[in-house]
């Protein structure tokens, strides 16, 4: 039997609950993966209170888009992979059925990469999502070049801080917006080349004198919401502005007709696609056996605490990613 995390109905971080199931074997080109951490995602959290943008059957509903474990069984056909071999998640778009809170998963072979070498479980656990998510935004869509300036909202967030890093790998020079004062000295240290920390400062004049007036090359707007507009005035004029949060749940200002590039940017679009997570798998490798990425985590749960890392999140108090330990057996 495995363990696995359900809700039958939408709420409060206690609709969660503990279940065994049986393991399931895997079909024709799918491996199976005995999980031994997890990541608590802000999607996750949309899901479980029923405002995420697709719909979700209920009851017995799954939950989880980030993970990583070792492969415990292959399908018939499945190649490319071994028994043992230690994978990360890279895709799961239908995690209401295999998400990764759990102890077993089953995926297409396509959907898993190796796990890089030099992560703990914990680290490696956090590291997909937001840095395969920057990585699509940044480099894929927006080519990102040496010597960029690079604002970038939600700093503070794993996303933020793996674009950050991103950024500064590539030689481009990462430029961090934050709402909190408090936090500046440790976005410094997480890889930003200045800090615009909006209840204290004007947005607008602290970006052009970051960027010696000539304001932001590249904008990579992690929240969304009517405050898109300042951070367009904070661009170059031909710059580009990567909408890729929803973090602000209110309509996000039109484009307009000026000379700036807004593109819209959605994970999805690049983690299905086969050729750009080996591009994104090799990336990653690079920079974790370089030590220029590093996933920050937080805090670590066990999986019978699943409900109170869901909290933890909400309180959006932490430094980093919030970890749920599976302990498969």
């Amino acid at each position: 039997m495995s363990r696995v995390v359900v809700f039958d109905e939408f709420g409060e971080p206690d609709v969660l609950h503990v279940v065994e199931e049986p393991v399931a074997e895997p079909a024709p080109g799918e491996v199976r993966v005995r999980i031994e951490a997890f990541a608590v995602n802000p999607l996750d959290l949309m899901v479980r209170s029923g405002v995420s943008f697709a719909p979700v059957p209920l009851p017995h509903a799954r939950l989880g888009i980030e993970g990583t474990g070792v492969v415990d069984a292959l399908g018939p056909g499945t190649t490319g992979l071994r028994i043992g071999e230690p994978v990360l998640l890279a895709a799961i778009p239908d995690a209401h059925l295999r998400g990764s809170y759990a102890e077993h998963t089953t995926l297409p072979a396509s959907q898993v990469v190796a796990r890089p070498a030099g992560l703990g479980v914990t680290e490696a656990a956090a590291i997909w999502v937001g840095y395969s998510t920057a990585y699509g935004a940044l480099v894929e869509t927006a080519g990102m070049r040496p010597g960029d300036h690079v604002l970038v909202t939600a700093a503070s967030g794993a996303v933020g801080r793996a674009a950050m890093q991103l950024a500064r790998y590539l030689g481009a020079v990462p430029l961090a917006v934050t709402r909190h004062t408090a936090k500046k000295d440790e976005l410094l240290a997480a890889g930003a080349a200045g800090v615009v920390a909006t209840d204290h400062e004007d947005l607008l004049g602290a970006v052009r004198e970051l960027t010696s007036g000539t304001g932001a090359d590249l904008v990579l707007d992690l929240v969304g919401g009517p405050g898109q507009q300042e951070l367009r005035k904070a661009a170059r004029p031909d710059g580009t502005l990567v909408a890729a949060g929803f973090l602000d749940p209110r309509p996000a200002p039109s484009p307009g007709s000026g000379a700036l590039t807004t593109i819209g940017y959605r994970g999805f679009d690049h983690i299905l696609d086969a050729t750009v997570v080996a591009r994104m798998a090799a990336f990653l490798n690079a920079g974790v056996r370089h030590g220029a990425l590093r996933p920050a985590v937080d805090r670590v749960f066990a999986l019978d605490d699943v409900a109170e890392a869901h909290r933890h999140v909400e309180k959006g108090l932490h430094a980093g990613k919030v970890v749920v330990t599976a302990h498969a057996r």
